[in-house]
């Protein structure tokens, strides 16, 4: 689901909304993240501090002079760059009170845009299509500018960053036509593609793009509200090629046309959309809009009744709009949409480490007509339909390359051919042309890869199946026995990565892996091929050994340091050993970074809880053990987060263990080995509350 929540008003604008043209030239971000750069389309220049609502400084060029260029800061030397009267080139720094004194150069060329990234020099777009970076243009200011584009105008353009470099790809229209260029550097190469057209008379309104997977995917809205997307692969080096668009999203309202729009994509699942309706009837209405595009459902909308030019953009979890004669900020909220966020709990994966929630279907890729014709064939089932289009795509692209391999044919292949042959066939399809449903295709390869293994013990293509699920493409629900055969295997890091990467693995699923791994010996699992990047930084694997060797020679009943000790002297070194002992990881660290990925799988507490008490007694409380561990090394901290990466969080900690008491209270209670456990759980429990206790006190 997805919100609008508070709004209020950055600033009053000095041309209202409702009137014709942009009431804003550009609003950028600032140097820190509760900044943004606001410049008007006459000679001024503010930065805006947006959590207080107040200008932090404000610059304007000389009378006679237009800024025509938005301002942008250099993320870099933390100054702010501008251009006026189309050449001319400002540099400034807060400290600066008048720009007519800053830095100036004049160009060659006519600017149309300045790109600002992190981590890089600015990248500066002319009018003509060339882009040059910032520090080669200050170099030489007069330096011949290269035209690559004749009788075209620049629409839209944005930069991205791909492997630390910059990548520019900006649209530009001729008669009605589009073209897409994209400029990469080292090397310098610039590519031109065709957009196809859209049938009828709706126009393209507004673009919006994002970067993943090595492709720029590339949003385009249209009159009759239509979003389409447009894959850009970063890898390809044809040009003056034809990219087909797909259809995202439609949301047609009868005799109603959409004018002065803009789109912004939020994230993976949800775009926001203004819109300025013109309807048959002559009712006008502005609104602001947040669309689910995995489920085609408008989440939130707010109508703007004094007005809007249809300026969009947003920062920070941010909406900017020209509302009226003020630029409004609006605070949004969108939830990951997905089955797991109705019925259980997602992962809680720190931000930074956050990977995306896998599909069970593409509906990104289906293009317009596939849509249109499963909401028209209501009775026929989704399955069997997308099938069928697969078919008839398979038979097509069969009859223009006969040489390709089809799908058909890989599937037929996979059920004869040796291991090395399917990999090598499965590499070669794979790799030989990006499809539009690739998901469903490495579902239906994956799935005749599992149907093999279960009919052939001996066929096991394990490398390839990890490939496969490293393209985050996968879900449980695609490909629902390759877990089965997985756990038949013992290939506990084809588990560790399905654990990671499935969004909707069934409770069922999750306990049976608990369970493999808790019966598992440290020993075995040594040389595994095990991901430790969740516990390497927090268990000492040596100390462990140490440890270890401890106990085997207090239980051959022989240590030579305590027959040196008197009684009283032996009861002090066992207590200091069992407290050394307790503060010690109590599994090794493969088998703790498995159990780190249980932790992290998302779940439904009705649904776990009776699978939960099918684990055994020892089972239970070797894994209470490791939590405890864990509750202990959290609290060492006063963040309560361990360092690394996916590495458990408190309340997943403390989650597991009520669960765990829930399922086995009486087992535990009367186990005798548990008791230990037990007082040092309640020992802790109570410091905790004493300490909290002593902090409410005056």
């Amino acid at each position: 689901m997805a919100a609008l929540c508070e709004e209020f008003t950055l600033c009053s604008l000095s041309v209202p909304a409702g009137a014709d043209g942009q009431a804003v030239l550009g609003l950028e971000p600032g140097a820190d993240a509760d900044q943004v750069l606001l410049t008007d389309h006459g000679r001024t220049v503010t930065l805006y501090k947006v959590s207080d609502q107040k200008p932090l400084g404000c610059w304007s060029v000389k009378q006679g002079q237009t800024i025509t260029c938005p301002a942008v800061c250099n993320f870099e030397t933390g100054e702010y760059i501008t251009v006026h009267d189309d050449k001319v080139l400002r540099i400034w720094k807060d400290e600066d009170v008048n720009l007519d004194k800053a830095f100036k150069a004049t160009l060659s060329a006519e600017v149309y845009k300045i790109h600002s990234l992190p981590h890089t020099e600015p990248l500066v777009l002319f009018k003509g299509g060339g882009v040059q970076s910032l520090d080669a243009l200050l170099a030489a200011p007069q330096q011949r500018i290269e035209k690559v584009i004749s009788d075209e105008v620049i629409r839209w353009s944005e930069a991205f960053m791909e492997a630390e470099q910059p990548i520019v790809i900006f649209t530009t229209e001729k008669d009605g036509e589009f073209f897409v260029y994209m400029q990469k550097f080292n090397p310098n190469i610039l590519l031109k593609y065709r957009l196809q057209q859209t049938g009828g008379s709706s126009n393209l309104l507004s673009f919006a793009a994002y970067l993943k997977n090595k492709a720029i995917t590339l949003l385009c809205l249209y009159s009759n509200r239509c979003v389409y997307t447009v894959l850009v692969s970063l890898q390809s080096d044809q040009e003056e090629r034809m990219l087909p668009k797909s259809l995202l999203l439609r949301y047609a309202v009868p005799s109603s046309a959409l004018k002065r729009a803009s789109l912004a994509n939020l994230d993976k699942d949800h775009v926001a959309i203004l819109g300025h309706v013109d309807s048959a009837h002559g009712n006008i209405k502005e609104c602001l809009s947040i669309w689910n595009t995995k489920f085609q459902t408008l989440q939130t909308s707010q109508e703007l009744p004094q007005g809007t030019t249809g300026q969009l953009w947003c920062y920070g979890k941010r909406i900017f709009v020209a509302h009226g004669k003020v630029l409004s900020v609006i605070l949004y909220k969108c939830e990951t949409s997905s089955l797991a966020a109705a019925v259980g709990k997602l992962k809680d994966t720190q931000a930074t480490e956050r990977r995306a929630v896998s599909l069970f279907l593409n509906w990104n890729m289906l293009q317009e007509e596939e849509v249109a014709s499963l909401q028209l064939h209501q009775s026929v089932p989704a399955t069997a339909e997308f099938k069928r289009t697969l078919r008839s795509r398979r038979s097509d692209a069969a009859q223009v390359q006969p040489d390709t391999l089809t799908l058909e044919q890989l599937l037929s292949d996979i059920k004869d051919c040796s291991r090395n042959a399917v990999e090598e066939k499965l590499r070669q399809f794979l790799s030989s042309t990006q499809k539009p449903d690739f998901q469903a295709t490495v579902g239906l390869l994956i799935s005749a890869l599992v149907n093999r293994c279960k009919t052939e013990p001996i066929f096991y293509p394990q490398n390839f199946f990890v490939q496969l699920i490293q393209t985050q493409g996968l879900s449980y629900s695609l490909c629902p026995d390759l877990m089965t055969v997985a756990l038949e295997k013992k290939d506990v890091h084809l588990l560790q990565l399905c654990l990671q990467q499935f969004p909707d693995i069934p409770e069922a699923v999750t306990c049976a892996c608990l369970k493999a791994f808790l019966s598992i010996n440290d020993d075995n699992l040594e040389g595994r091929n095990v991901n430790l990047d969740s516990v390497i930084s927090y268990i000492d694997t040596a100390q462990n050994d140490k440890v270890e060797k401890q106990i085997q020679i207090i239980q051959n009943g022989f240590n030579s340091e305590l027959l040196e000790e008197d009684s009283c002297d032996t009861q002090l070194t066992e207590r200091r050993h069992e407290k050394d002992t307790n503060e010690l990881c109590p599994v090794g660290p493969q088998k703790a970074a498995l159990l780190n990925a249980i932790l992290h799988s998302p779940y439904s507490e009705t649904f776990l809880l009776p699978h939960l008490k099918d684990l055994s007694a020892q089972q239970v409380l070797l894994f209470l053990r490791y939590l405890q561990y864990l509750h202990e090394k959290c609290s060492e901290e006063v963040t309560t987060d361990l360092p690394g990466i996916l590495c458990p969080t408190i309340n997943q900690v403390l989650d597991w263990m009520c669960l765990l008491l829930d399922a086995h209270f009486t087992v535990v209670v009367m186990l005798p080995e548990a008791k230990g456990l037990l007082s040092r759980l309640h020992k802790f429990v109570k410091t905790q509350v004493r300490f909290y206790s002593e902090l409410k006190s005056p």
